[in-house]
């Protein structure tokens, strides 16, 4: 349930209606927009139909948001969502946001090539996994905390921010302690107790896609998120399981326009894991941004052919500057900045 304020309504207004949802029992979640002020109400909303919510000063409407995605849909929040990181990256609005480094980080030196080399190009995000869902137990895992620290160092010395997965809710205050943003990999994109610690962290979280679900469970999952006070949030589409076997993944174009109008939460699109070959990312990346994606979010690394994980989907540094290249006269040609 969503009750929209008047353009008028006071300060004192919605948080005297804020105060008597909480003395139901019940959450409020307050979205302030350009025009109206919208309260979320997130609980057993039976509660409320005994109170005459109309009747409160400042309240124009209540409304009932049919969709099971509440706080995610744009019943609840309009506008998209825009959010400002602390070196000065935008996620969301006109400005398409970067994401590149290695799929997992392997040593200090190599990331630091890395790092040297998405700076050079304008990227604001650096990417890398210090600890790895791998499907098979004899893979390589990551380099946990040590990893987690030649992430911290290379951003720092390069002005960049980190995005790396957190996988275990034991890990959620250790990964944020270094990371800038969390990312939920695919396989965890339904570990419920992962979300709701995730939301709880005060950090920007990453939510992919996995490999199976439905936007409809995507839109739930970030919903967990943002019940939990988290309203940083980015969604991304990395592929999804289909009968296809040309590609590690199928990259569903569809869910960037559906998720846009349903949802005012930026969504972002990983060409990498989407294909899981080189020589296609460019194509998706393109098509991405084209279908209105926020951001993009590819694999770059120095030396593909040593890559310890994902090399043949990996860019080279000459491959990683053509590409961005190609996407800023794409993005100045739909009317947005890169």
């Amino acid at each position: 349930m969503i009750i929209v304020m008047r353009p008028q309504a006071t300060p004192e207004q919605i948080n005297h209606l804020c105060e008597k949802v909480k003395e139901l029992g019940l959450t409020p979640q307050v979205s302030r927009g350009v025009q109206k002020t919208i309260i979320g109400v997130i609980g057993q909303e039976d509660k409320l139909r005994v109170k005459p919510l109309e009747a409160f000063p400042g309240v124009e409407a209540v409304l009932e948001i049919q969709k099971p995605y509440k706080l995610s849909s744009r019943d609840f929040k309009p506008e998209s969502t825009e959010f400002e990181m602390p070196n000065g990256v935008k996620v969301g609005g006109k400005k398409i946001v970067m994401m590149a480094g290695p799929c997992s980080v392997e040593g200090r030196d190599m990331l630091m090539k890395t790092a040297e080399i998405v700076k050079n190009n304008g990227v604001g995000f650096l990417r890398g996994g210090a600890f790895k869902p791998r499907t098979s137990p004899y893979d390589f895992q990551g380099l946990g905390e040590e990893g987690l620290k030649y992430l911290r160092e290379a951003a720092d010395k390069f002005g960049l921010m980190v995005v790396t997965e957190v996988m275990d809710t034991r890990m959620v205050e250790l990964v944020a302690r270094y990371a800038d943003m969390l990312q939920i990999g695919a396989r965890n994109m339904q570990n419920f107790d992962l979300l709701k610690e995730c939301g709880m962290a005060k950090r920007p979280v990453l939510l992919k896609r996995g490999l199976s679900a439905t936007i409809k469970e995507l839109l739930l999952s970030a919903e967990y998120l943002l019940s939990k006070g988290n309203f940083k949030i980015v969604l991304c589409e990395r592929g999804i399981r289909t009968f296809e076997t040309a590609t590690r993944n199928t990259i569903d174009i569809n869910a960037i326009p559906v998720i846009k109008r349903e949802s005012h939460l930026p969504i972002i699109v990983d060409p990498s894991h989407g294909t899981g070959v080189r020589a296609y990312v460019p194509a998706i990346a393109k098509a991405a941004i084209a279908a209105g994606a926020d951001g993009i979010m590819t694999e770059v690394h120095p030396n593909p052919e040593e890559a310890w994980s994902d090399g043949p989907q990996s860019f080279r540094a000459e491959e990683f500057h053509a590409l961005m290249d190609d996407l800023r006269h794409l993005a100045k040609a739909v009317g947005r900045d890169l």
